[in-house]
C-alpha cells in the first residue's frame, strides 16, 4: 500500500499539496499548491478551460489528485467517508440534476441528510434549518412546487439553499450565479457575502465576472493554464497588466465609485473612421 502523503505545516481547513489533477488521460494542473484561508471569501477566477472548476471539484473531494493530497481539517480529505465530508464542507456544483418529481421544500432538506444518524432522525431542529435557508435564497413561496418545473433562476437558488440547510462552515459554490439575471446575482452575491461576515463561514466560489469577482471577494485566486499564477486581495492582485496576461484583454482598472473596490473597464475597440478621403 503506497504511503499516505504526510501531514503539511498550514493552518489552513481547506488546502491541497503538490496536487496533480487529471481526467483520464488529461492533466489539468500539475503540482497546485493551495491553501484556503480560513473564514475568507475566496473566488477563484481566469479563463474558460483554466482549471478552475477542476481544482473546486479536488477540493470537495469529487475529484481525487493523481498525486500529491487535498486535505481537510488536517486530514487527507479521501480519509473521510462522504456522509463526514458533508457535514464539514457543502457544495454547489456548476451543474445539479434533481430527481424527477421532487418538491422544492423535499429538495432543500435534503441538505440535512449528512446529520441524519440511526438514533437522531428528522426534527425541529431540521425543520427550522430548511425553513431559513429557504428564506434566505428567497424561495419560499416556491416550497410546494416541482424543481422541474423551475426556471433556471429559481433552481439555482433552490440548490442554494440545499447547500446553505447542510449548515457547513466551509461552502464551495462553483459559478454560482449562473442563468441568473443581473439583480439576482447580486442577490445572491449580497447573501453568500452576509454568511461570511455575519456567519465566519469560510467561502470559496468560481466567478466569470470580474467585477463581481473584486467586489466580494477578500482573497482572490487567479488561475491559467492550470496554475494558479497571482492570489491575495483584490486590491493588489486586479491590475490591468495581470487582466492582459491572464485573459489576452486590454483594460483600465479604476476605482468602483460605489464600494472602492477595483473596476475592470475593458479597452474601446478601435473605430473605423467613416468618409475619410471622400
Amino acid at each position: 500500500m503506497p504511503a499516505m502523503p504526510a501531514e503539511p505545516a498550514t493552518t489552513s481547513r481547506l488546502h491541497a499539496e503538490q496536487a496533480t489533477l487529471a481526467y483520464d488521460g488529461r492533466v489539468v494542473s500539475e503540482n497546485l499548491d493551495v491553501a484556503i484561508r480560513d473564514q475568507s471569501f475566496t473566488v477563484i477566477i481566469g479563463p474558460n478551460a483554466c482549471g478552475k472548476s477542476t481544482l473546486l471539484r479536488a477540493l470537495a473531494r469529487m475529484l481525487k489528485p493523481r498525486t500529491g493530497a487535498v486535505y481537510l481539517d488536517g486530514q487527507v480529505i479521501s480519509s473521510y467517508g462522504s456522509k463526514e465530508v458533508a457535514r464539514r464542507l457543502g457544495l454547489l456544483p456548476q451543474t445539479s440534476i434533481a430527481p424527477d418529481g421532487i418538491t422544492v421544500a423535499d429538495l432543500v432538506a435534503r441538505g440535512r441528510y449528512p446529520h441524519q444518524r440511526l438514533l437522531r432522525q428528522w426534527s425541529r431542529d431540521d425543520e427550522h434549518i430548511v425553513a431559513e435557508a429557504m428564506r434566505s435564497t428567497g424561495v419560499t413561496d416556491l416550497a410546494d412546487r416541482f424543481v422541474d418545473e423551475l426556471s433556471g433562476g429559481q433552481r439555482q437558488r433552490v440548490w442554494l439553499a440545499m447547500a446553505l440547510a447542510q449548515q457547513t462552515s466551509l461552502l464551495l459554490l462553483d459559478e454560482p450565479t449562473t442563468f441568473l439575471d443581473i439583480a439576482h446575482q447580486i442577490e445572491v452575491l449580497d447573501l453568500c457575502a452576509d454568511l461570511h461576515e455575519r456567519e465566519g463561514r469560510t467561502m470559496v466560489t468560481v466567478l466569470h465576472d470580474l467585477n463581481h469577482a473584486a467586489r466580494y471577494a477578500t482573497d482572490l485566486l487567479v488561475m491559467r493554464d492550470g496554475e494558479v499564477v497571482a492570489s491575495g486581495p483584490p486590491a493588489e492582485v486586479m491590475t490591468a497588466e495581470l487582466v492582459e496576461k491572464v485573459f489576452d484583454l486590454r483594460c483600465r482598472v479604476i476605482e468602483d465609485p460605489e464600494t472602492g473596490t477595483p473596476l475592470v473597464v475593458p479597452a474601446a475597440r478601435a473605430r473605423t473612421a467613416v468618409g475619410v478621403g471622400r
